[in-house]
């Protein structure tokens, strides 16, 4: 979004005119704009809400809150060029950024009568400064649109000073009913306000869903996620000069990605278009006239590794001598880790070890560990750094990717620390050291993907 003035002319301006129209555009907010209105997504530094929760100092809030609307206007005044367009959306900011700090203080008078406690009314105020960022950048698209001649619409469906509880689907309906899609280009906001509150469930994933819920409703022939880069085979950045578009693959490599930090679509958006037999594209939006890649329920037309990847986890690790043959351990420490919001992306055990391997900040981990200590006094519990790397395909039978995959590591001169594969054969993981990360997903994606290693040479013979 924050490069929404190149794409004016290629993804929204199509120059035929009988396609220009027909299509819904769901979008983000502008970039930085969610981290200074909740939090840093990667560092976890405070933005508003966070400072707002705090409740110990009511001038950093305010300070934050006029960083939001410094950062709103350096983002609008960067895309619009008319001044008019520049005024309207200066105009938009000063009214939603008033009335969000309107809400917030009068809330902190509510809460200072002893019968209101702040702590319980935070999930709607995440909810209200969260659609912030959407609308905003919904407006100033519509604006930009509007200057090159296109029937843009702003479609809010954010709640904003609307007193009426609707559920997602009546929230979407009532924001959709009267748009005439043959003349007029929907820009929807990705945040929607619903009785279901989709900040609880799906936190800062909550667009994807609104899109997806879009796509299922209108009965969409497709939907398509636009990025600023083709969904390939490895991290360009990583694996030089070989990287490949991966071109068609599955819903099922799409939630491997996904376990694996790597979202082309949140799993329960992907749900919501497999049921309703809406197909995804992922493409690049400065290469409009790319096909990408699409994602259905087609199984593939022969076995191969299509996408190697990576995440920094942390292993918590429960050691107890007296665990074998007790039931119970398990099901006590995913108990923890749920109520921590811990996120798991593997696990393995054995006789007397439990070891999760989780993407969480320490902070959450060290919470969980003295709370398993608590638990379970005699044993010994230990969180250690490392990656995994991961070979991805919707068919990865009769490879050998495990042993393939170790064979490569070693080669690479890359410690193994463990190794999962299931029976599915959908995808196989290596726990490695986290500064041999880069070096491992370049070292797999040579050895599967770079050689042509998914394919064995007798198949190739036989083909």
């Amino acid at each position: 979004m924050s490069r929404l003035d190149e794409l004016v002319e290629t993804l929204f301006a199509d120059g035929d005119e009988d396609i220009r129209y027909g299509r819904v555009f769901v979008v983000s907010a502008f970039g930085g704009i969610t981290d200074l209105l909740l939090e840093q997504k990667k560092s976890g530094n405070p933005g508003l809400f966070a400072r707002f929760a705090n409740e110990e100092d009511d001038h950093g809030w305010l300070d934050a809150l006029s960083r939001v609307s410094e950062g709103m206007r350096a983002a609008h005044g960067s895309i619009l060029s008319h001044p008019a367009d520049q005024s309207d959306a200066d105009d938009f900011v000063r009214d939603r950024i008033e009335g969000a700090r309107n809400c917030l203080i009068d809330l902190q008078r509510l809460c200072s009568y002893g019968h209101f406690r702040l702590s319980q009314h935070m999930m709607l105020t995440r909810e209200l400064l969260s659609g912030l960022g959407e609308a905003h950048s919904a407006f100033v698209a519509t604006l930009a649109l509007r200057r090159e001649g296109i029937n843009a619409r702003f479609v809010d469906l954010s709640g904003w000073r609307d007193e009426r509880e609707l559920d997602l689907d009546a929230r979407i309906t009532d924001g959709m009913d009267d748009v005439d899609f043959d003349t007029e280009m929907p820009i929807v906001t990705g945040y929607a306000q619903c009785a279901e509150g989709l900040m609880r469930e799906f936190d800062r994933g909550y667009s994807e869903v609104t899109f997806s819920r879009i796509a299922a409703l209108t009965g969409a022939r497709e939907a398509i996620i636009h990025k600023e880069f083709h969904l390939s085979s490895a991290d360009p950045k990583l694996v030089k000069g070989d990287v490949r578009k991966l071109g068609h693959t599955n819903y099922d490599v799409a939630d491997q990605l996904s376990n694996m930090g790597m979202e082309a679509i949140h799993p329960k958006a992907a749900k919501t278009l497999r049921q309703a037999d809406v197909p995804l594209r992922v493409t690049n939006a400065f290469e409009p006239h790319d096909p990408g890649t699409l994602i259905d329920d087609q199984p593939a037309a022969r076995p191969a590794a299509e996408i190697v990847t990576g995440l920094d986890v942390h292993a918590l690790e429960l050691f107890e001598q007296d665990m074998v043959g007790v039931k119970g351990y398990d099901a006590s420490i995913l108990e923890m880790l749920t109520r921590h919001q811990v996120r798991i992306v593997s696990k393995s055990s054995n006789a007397n070890t439990i070891t999760h391997y989780v993407d969480a900040p320490l902070r959450k981990l060290r919470r969980v560990e003295r709370d398993l200590t608590e638990r379970y006094p005699n044993a010994e519990t230990r969180i250690s750094p490392m990656a995994i790397a991961a070979v991805i395909g919707r068919d990865l039978s009769g490879l050998s990717p495990l042993s393939c995959g170790l064979r490569a590591l070693a080669t690479a001169d890359i410690e193994i620390l463990a190794a999962h594969q299931t029976t599915r054969s959908v995808d196989v993981q290596f726990v490695i050291p986290r500064e041999s990360r880069d070096a491992a997903i370049a070292a797999l994606h040579e050895a599967f993907i770079s050689r042509e290693g998914s394919v064995p040479v007798e198949r190739k013979q036989a083909a």
